[in-house]
């Protein structure tokens, strides 16, 4: 008789960490999603027979390996570097690549673990993937970063391919790193392929691919707030991180007839209550992609307040979380709702701590989380995988269109699972696991035990 994994989620969570010692961030991305589904698959025994949870929380594989480079006055500098592999059920793994000295094995899991449900609810046949190095690219050299980029990729490329695993970009791995990276991988393999996506519009990249994560974001705001005949429009928003995700959520919440009164960085944040319009938004990115300024730079160039911390403080009717991961503590979200906020969309990955996501759930806020919310990004990435394959470059008009009706799909079957009968409100979160669990789950169970 086969063994079944019918235990409750406390044992579920209690072997995870045990398995998985010290993992803090992995933990804490597995719980968000075993929260929701053990209730889902309660009553479905084929999932319990086929340990299909204990499955996908457990990686296809974790690869660490050494990388060495030289720095600009000749020193040896020693980088760790992995690639965490966590699923290909539906498709070639898929997910960025970050360099920042943050990253460990943990951030990284958790990563892949929320990609592999990300990429299931845009649709396209990818699985989910992570990885990344503890290299800082901050003050490095062009040459300083090529060498490292170059040393990383002779490590990896033995890994990825077209139809095995296609990295892209992520915190620290922008265009300038993408094209070290492929020009690297084309030279050792003597192959011109779609291994990574991000690329340059020169040699196979996408249009809006840059702005589509932050795009998505607001679409995905928009799709929640018209199913109640509402919008954007009018909605004062707070919108942290001024990175690409944030400036181009703040693009298009501009575009949607929203007014954006604050940005962060690592230094706090500005408060702008008359709004960030088009000409202060292109100083941001200005400041921000070409000077790699501070936000005190906007502070003193347009007079408003910059304060240190994050903007969860201020009364706003819709949230736009854009930075990192955890920057809304549960006290914070609390806050958040205390203070009125009716909306709140994840542009950066898992950005609220797990108590804060039951805050917001509690008090039946509009909540996206980011598997579903930040999915634009990896969905343009899967439309570059489709124009690479074709040796084709779509018009930038059709892939916004394209984008669009991607998020709203990935909100019409956040909808379908997530509302209760009898109850029109609907809990996005659970909308979002049980639909990206599904179709992972049944590809799984269609494989046999592999």
């Amino acid at each position: 008789m086969a063994v079944s994994d019918h235990v409750n989620l406390e044992a579920f969570m209690a072997g995870v960490e045990r398995h998985n010692p010290g993992e803090t961030e992995f933990h804490q991305a597995v719980y968000e999603v075993a929260d929701n589904v053990f209730d889902y698959i309660d009553d479905k025994e084929i999932y319990h027979e086929a340990q299909i949870l204990r499955r996908i929380a457990e990686p296809d594989r974790v690869l660490s390996f050494r990388v060495c480079w030289e720095d600009d006055k000749g020193n040896i500098r020693v980088q760790r570097g992995w690639r965490v592999q966590n699923n290909n059920a539906i498709g070639p793994y898929k997910g960025g690549l970050r360099f920042h000295p943050s990253v460990t094995q943990s951030i990284l899991k958790f990563l892949a673990f929320e990609q592999t449900f990300k990429n299931s609810l845009t649709g396209l046949p990818m699985g989910g993937a992570k990885g990344g190095s503890n290299f800082n690219p901050k003050g490095k050299s062009d040459h300083e970063v090529m060498r490292f980029c170059q040393s990383f990729m002779t490590e990896l490329y033995r890994h990825v391919g077209e139809d095995t695993d296609v990295p892209a970009g992520d915190i620290g791995v922008g265009a300038r790193e993408i094209g070290y990276l492929f020009g690297q991988y084309k030279r050792l393999t003597n192959r011109f392929v779609g291994v990574l996506t991000g690329k340059g519009m020169e040699f196979g990249g996408s249009p809006i691919r840059t702005e589509a994560t932050g795009y998505g974001t607001v679409y995905f705001m928009e799709s929640m707030l018209n199913r109640l005949s509402d919008s954007v429009d009018g909605k004062r928003c707070l919108v942290s991180g001024s990175g690409n995700v944030a400036q181009y959520a703040a693009q298009k919440i501009l575009e949607l007839g929203g007014k954006v009164i604050t940005l962060s960085d690592s230094g706090g944040f500005i408060h702008d209550p008359h709004g960030i319009d088009a000409d202060k938004l292109a100083f941001v990115k200005e400041l921000k992609n070409l000077r790699r300024g501070r936000l005190t730079e906007y502070a003193a160039e347009f007079g408003v307040e910059h304060h240190t911390g994050r903007p969860w403080a201020l009364a706003a009717d819709l949230a736009f979380p854009c930075a990192t991961q955890n920057e809304i503590s549960t006290a914070e979200a609390k806050l958040l709702v205390a203070n009125g906020i009716r909306g709140v969309s994840e542009g950066a990955n898992m950005p609220t701590e797990q108590e804060g996501i039951h805050a917001f759930t509690e008090a039946r806020i509009l909540f996206a989380p980011s598997k579903a919310a930040n999915a634009g990004g990896v969905a343009v990435s899967g439309l570059e995988m489709s124009q690479n394959s074709a040796r084709i470059t779509w018009k930038e008009e059709e892939l916004e269109n394209l984008l669009r009706d991607i998020m709203t799909g990935i909100h019409d079957r956040c909808v379908e699972h997530g509302r209760s009968p009898g109850d029109d409100h609907v809990n996005y979160v659970k909308g979002a696991n049980i639909a990206a669990f599904i179709k992972v789950a049944d590809a799984m169970l269609a494989y046999g035990v592999v």
